[in-house]
């Protein structure tokens, strides 16, 4: 939010210096133009060289009325003659700048029709202007710029079209762009969700074996108890081989033909942590690891934790340029706070992070708990990625 006022501000500061240059051109241009000079007042030359001009540092905050105003304000200029005689464009130069805002902030329709009334006006004052003064080549026969109307409308359609044209251009890469960030983003949530769905059911797969195995063994040995007891375990049986072979199936469908070997590799755990930790330090980073209460949390959620550190041990790598980066894990009853900071580029490292496609992940797994995870920057540098996970002590039996 910072960034976004402090670049606003900034961009107010620069149309608000245009603006003052154009006005400033515009007036030079009536007193002093190549052809005729404007005949009324000189105050009036220079509040219709203001008129033309200004309102165009509203452009961004006001984008249709700033143009509406600079299209009233040149026409009636025009029309009365305060304009440069051979460089009428500068005092139109103000509405294709507010042309090109409109062109690359409101839709086609919209942006057509101020193109369309822009054109407009210039095509009916320039050639009254002329018509009405009698201006000709005559006039002026030292000037550096042509004296005939055709030119002058020429080169202020030119200079709207090519305003409007490249706003446009702008407006549509920007769209593209949006675009392509949120099929990415969309993109990202659902290879997070497969990854997860396989890690999840080779876990629950691997407990309904067990769960198969116990229920044949006790099946077989249990010829002195009643009947019931043998019904009810052959329909544990029944049920868990079953289960069990809809989890194989959909593990099949959910598992990439590259990656066969996945199913015998056991998933990760915290208990990797160190290792990992020290394969980053040999990369150059400081890590601190500190894990407290973790020792007895089930599986799924310790993988969890564990994706969730791995991932934000990647962002520091990758986007922090930091040098030390500390993770702490602990696990209170019936929650687990899990804290990874940084001490490298903060804000800047933050426009990467906000986007990326780990982050995305990070919240897809913690969101399964429903947890919260959170990113901001640091006020003494760097970046911190805080998650609260809830789970309930009967999760861990």
């Amino acid at each position: 939010m910072a960034r976004r006022d402090a670049f606003t501000a900034r961009s107010s500061l620069v149309d608000a210096a245009t603006a003052v240059v154009l006005a400033l051109l515009a007036v030079r241009a009536i007193l002093d133009p190549p052809g005729p000079a404007f005949t009324g007042p000189a105050w009036v030359g220079c509040l219709a060289g203001v008129a033309v001009s200004l309102p165009m540092a509203l452009r961004r905050r006001w984008p249709l009325p700033a143009l509406g105003f600079l299209i009233v304000a040149g026409a009636v200029a025009t029309w009365f003659g305060a304009v440069g005689t051979g460089v009428m464009w500068v005092s139109w130069l103000g509405t294709a700048l507010a042309l090109y805002t409109a062109a690359n902030t409101t839709s086609m329709v919209t942006a057509v029709a101020a193109l369309v009334g822009s054109l407009t006006a210039a095509a009916v004052t320039i050639p009254w202007f002329y018509q009405r003064s009698g201006i000709t080549p005559a006039d002026a026969p030292q000037s550096e710029a042509p004296l005939w109307w055709q030119i002058e409308l020429g080169m202020v359609a030119a200079e709207m079209i090519t305003a409007w044209g490249i706003g446009r251009v702008i407006r549509w890469r920007r769209l593209i762009q949006a675009d392509l960030a949120r099929r990415m983003a969309r993109d990202a949530v659902a290879d997070e969700r497969l990854r997860i769905a396989r890690e999840l059911h080779d876990i629950v797969g691997h407990s309904m074996s067990l769960i198969a195995v116990k229920a044949t063994v006790a099946n077989h040995i249990t010829d002195e108890r009643p009947d019931q007891t043998r019904a009810a375990l052959q329909l544990i049986e029944q049920t868990s081989r079953a289960a069990l072979a809809e989890i194989r199936r959909i593990l099949d469908v959910l598992r990439a033909d590259d990656d066969p070997a996945g199913e015998l590799e056991p998933p990760p755990s915290m208990a990797d942590l160190p290792e990992l930790a020290e394969r980053l330090t040999s990369a150059g980073l400081t890590v601190e690891l500190s894990l407290t209460g973790v020792d007895d949390l089930p599986q799924a959620l310790d993988l969890t934790v564990y994706r969730i550190v791995q991932e934000a041990f990647t962002n520091v790598l990758k986007h922090a340029n930091a040098r030390h980066c500390s993770a702490t894990v602990r696990a209170p009853t019936g929650s687990i706070n899990i804290k990874i900071t940084d001490d490298g580029q903060g804000l800047r490292a933050a426009g990467h992070r906000r986007t990326g496609h780990g982050l995305i992940g990070m919240q897809e797994r913690v969101g399964i708990y429903g947890g919260t995870l959170t990113t901001s920057s640091r006020p003494e540098g760097g970046f911190v990625v805080v998650a609260d996970i809830p789970y309930t002590p009967e999760e861990t039996a």
